[in-house]
């Protein structure tokens, strides 16, 4: 479970609906099937013409991950790598054959068996970066949805403030209900904006976030493996690798770098 979006947006709504109590108001001044239907019916049906079927489905799909998500960790990567190194050296690169079995990124498995078929590094890079593009390009598709919702949100929620003024509109003769139609009519207002900015953009950000962090693990598993194939002593590559994952590991850093020159 990711604790950062579920504290965020249980703060988020805690923090509007007490402001409301507070202000004298209660909760049912705001629970309006009717505009929820408008602004989030109108919501999916924008997005769902400006993106194919596909493409809405499998953002649909990958929203869990904004609050489940279990990322690989790269130190586990490494250890990995490191222990490749160490067996390409002793056996050979075609040793890493046997290991194929028991890799389950996928991304990790064809590298490595494509350094095992004999190919060479500036091929198996060439490859491998063409297929992170690629990839690259659908993952950037997925936010994009999501920051479209939080673009139309807000307008369909003003359509169906309209709408509700319409309706009040019509029953001027009725003075004592305009003022409770009015205010009900500018919930969908509330529901536009609130979906855009607690949820549809919020989500787009943790989404691209979530690429960016496994871009960044391909990038530093496409290095381990071409380094595995020219050789590079296991040692050095640790510390190579580690430069992948920032300063938080800098102090995981520091005592591979003295091991490297006590040797």
């Amino acid at each position: 479970m990711d604790t950062s979006s579920l504290l965020g947006i249980l703060l988020a709504l805690v923090g509007i609906l007490a402001g409301l109590l507070l202000e004298g108001g209660h909760v049912g001044q705001i629970l309006q099937p009717t505009a929820a239907m408008i602004v989030f019916g109108g919501t999916i049906g924008a997005v769902m013409l400006q993106y194919p079927l596909e493409t809405v489905t499998a953002a649909a799909r990958r929203l869990v991950r904004v609050f489940v998500y279990r990322g690989e960790s790269g130190e586990a990567v490494i250890k990995q790598l490191v222990d490749f190194a160490n067996k390409a050296r002793r056996n050979g690169i075609v040793s890493l054959d046997e290991d194929l079995v028991v890799i389950e990124d996928p991304f990790l498995k064809q590298a490595v068996m494509l350094a095992v078929d004999g190919t060479e590094p500036n091929e198996l890079r060439r490859i491998m970066e063409l297929q992170m593009d690629n990839q690259h390009e659908m993952e950037e598709k997925i936010p994009g949805v999501f920051e479209s919702a939080g673009g139309f949100s807000p307008t369909i929620g003003i359509i169906g403030a309209v709408l509700g003024l319409i309706q009040v509109m019509q029953h001027l003769d009725h003075i004592d209900a305009v003022g409770r139609g009015i205010a009900v009519a500018f919930v969908a207002t509330i529901y536009g904006v609130a979906a855009a900015n607690l949820f549809f953009l919020p989500a787009a950000g943790k989404l691209r976030q979530r690429a960016r962090q496994e871009q960044a693990l391909k990038e530093m598993v496409l290095e381990g493996v071409v380094s595995i194939l020219e050789g590079m002593n296991p040692r050095i590559l640790e510390i190579k690798l580690y430069s992948f994952l920032g300063a938080a590991h800098e102090e995981k850093r520091k005592p591979l770098e003295a091991k490297k020159d006590a040797a």
